[in-house]
């Protein structure tokens, strides 16, 4: 049985004894339905995985004893932040948790003129949330140990005149040159990449992205689904220039 990872939002030590987060006791007492005595694994935001064992388990708590420390390499050596315009129904939970999978370090919601999500408030609060919940638990399944963070929601206009030290990315169906051949792209260690909603960006909004420094790349002739083009896009990020490439290694 594989031994489940559970993210602690607080640094952790081996021989020392800690009290679960309510969403972790949540996870591996009512729904795993561990026990005392049961292993699991810890990450904490650092670069280790901490071995620990269940010790006390109450009806609304939980401690475990770390009992080992490993460093964890399942990192990239490329920083990627996405910008990703804020999709329908559970299409955009697909998309952070798929980006999160495919290394992503850092992930911006975005709203654009066609994006046709409208959120503010309470909801968009909470929505901010769960989103955040969704990364972490992608990282609990893809074996990483730094959490992306998941910044506050912000319009396109806003996000491209934000200032990024790095190469800057956006997908287009119709741009001239592919991934592999933009200039300068093979010594990026930092890529800001952004993605449009179902009906693409406005013509304004890709000239503004083209006037702070975004480069316009495609991905092969087919146009794709916003949550299918941040996954294709990532991976072939990391393929081209960070580590799912075997012979980057």
């Amino acid at each position: 049985m594989r031994v489940p990872r559970i993210f602690h939002p607080e640094p952790l030590t081996v021989n020392s004894t800690v009290s679960l987060s309510d969403d972790a006791f949540q996870h591996t007492i009512k729904v795993l339905r561990m026990q005392e005595g049961q292993a699991l694994e810890l990450f904490c935001n650092d670069d280790f995985n901490y071995a620990a064992v269940l010790t006390s388990v109450a009806k609304k708590s939980a401690q475990v004893e770390i009992t080992g420390a490993q460093l964890n390499s399942t990192e990239s050596p490329l920083f990627v932040h996405l910008g990703q315009v804020v999709s329908r129904g559970d299409r955009m939970d697909f998309a952070l948790q798929k980006s999160v999978e495919l290394g992503v370090n850092a992930i911006t919601p975005l709203f654009s003129e066609r994006c046709g999500v409208k959120l503010n408030g309470d909801r968009l609060e909470k929505k901010q949330q769960q989103w955040q919940k969704i990364v972490i638990s992608a990282c609990e399944q893809s074996g990483r140990s730094h959490v992306p963070i998941v910044l506050p929601a912000i319009l396109v206009d806003d996000f491209v005149k934000t200032p990024f030290d790095g190469l800057r990315l956006t997908l287009d169906p119709y741009a001239r040159v592919p991934l592999n051949q933009i200039e300068g792209a093979n010594l990026a260690q930092r890529i800001q990449l952004m993605i449009g909603p179902e009906g693409g960006f406005t013509d304004i909004e890709v000239e503004h992205a083209r006037h702070h420094h975004f480069k316009p790349i495609r991905l092969g002739p087919r146009i794709l689904r916003t949550e299918t083009a941040a996954m294709t896009a990532l991976a072939a990020i990391q393929y081209e220039f960070g580590d799912l490439n075997a012979s980057n290694e």
